[in-house]
């Protein structure tokens, strides 16, 4: 099968959406705790993006809209801070409907069934039943003219992790944490450690791969 520009431009909205989202394969499933002086709110996030180890800079996508108030991106934006909850293959479906368009005062927190968990005086809402949460306090917004989406950037004030998930090199192991991923909006996976290689070097590289 193949699809032009102009294929891709012609396809219903809903096919288009989805067949552009889910190309690119498996993403980080995350749940975005933010609080305001009404309530906590909680959002499903898979755009999260590694930017920068020092500083632990990460980041994620939004699309701000006039006509739809982003909660998740007016907290960040008025209190500074926000927190990075991993999905586990055992709440994928309360994950998945923290995406519905909750009313400010309602707390997704509430109407899908997680726990508020507050860590270090840290004043941003984690998710309890996550097995990997971050601190992170706001940095900066990217505007990108193209897609006119906002790109939110942060930095990792607070790490909470399983000891058993961290190898002795400090790779973490997302199987052990029982991390998802989504493929597209609505599809979700389990991730499985394939393999562990070394750090590649040109003088390392096996004979075998170049015959």
């Amino acid at each position: 099968m193949y699809f032009s520009n102009e294929d891709i431009k012609n396809l219903p909205r809903i096919k288009r959406l989805n067949l552009i989202n889910s190309i690119t394969g498996v993403k980080p499933a995350n749940l975005i705790g933010t609080r305001s002086n009404v309530n906590s709110n909680l959002a499903i996030i898979s755009s999260i993006v590694h930017l920068s180890t020092n500083p632990p800079l990460l980041s994620f996508m939004l699309r701000p809209d006039h006509k739809v108030r982003r909660h998740t991106y007016e907290n960040i934006k008025s209190e500074g801070f926000f927190t990075i909850n991993n999905i586990t293959d055992n709440f994928i479906e309360q994950a998945h409907y923290t995406s519905a368009k909750f009313d400010r005062e309602v707390s997704e927190f509430k109407e899908c069934n997680f726990t508020e968990e507050y860590l270090s005086d840290f004043t941003s809402p984690f998710v309890k039943e996550s097995s990997l949460k971050l601190g992170m306090s706001y940095v900066e917004s990217v505007f990108i003219k193209s897609s006119n989406t906002v790109m939110v950037v942060g930095k990792i004030e607070h790490i909470y992790i399983s000891e058993h998930a961290i190898n002795k090199d400090g790779l973490v192991d997302l199987e052990v944490l029982k991390t998802v991923g989504i493929s597209g909006l609505n599809s979700y996976y389990k991730l499985k450690k394939l393999a562990d290689f070394p750090y590649a070097r040109v003088e390392d590289v096996p004979d075998f791969l170049s015959k």
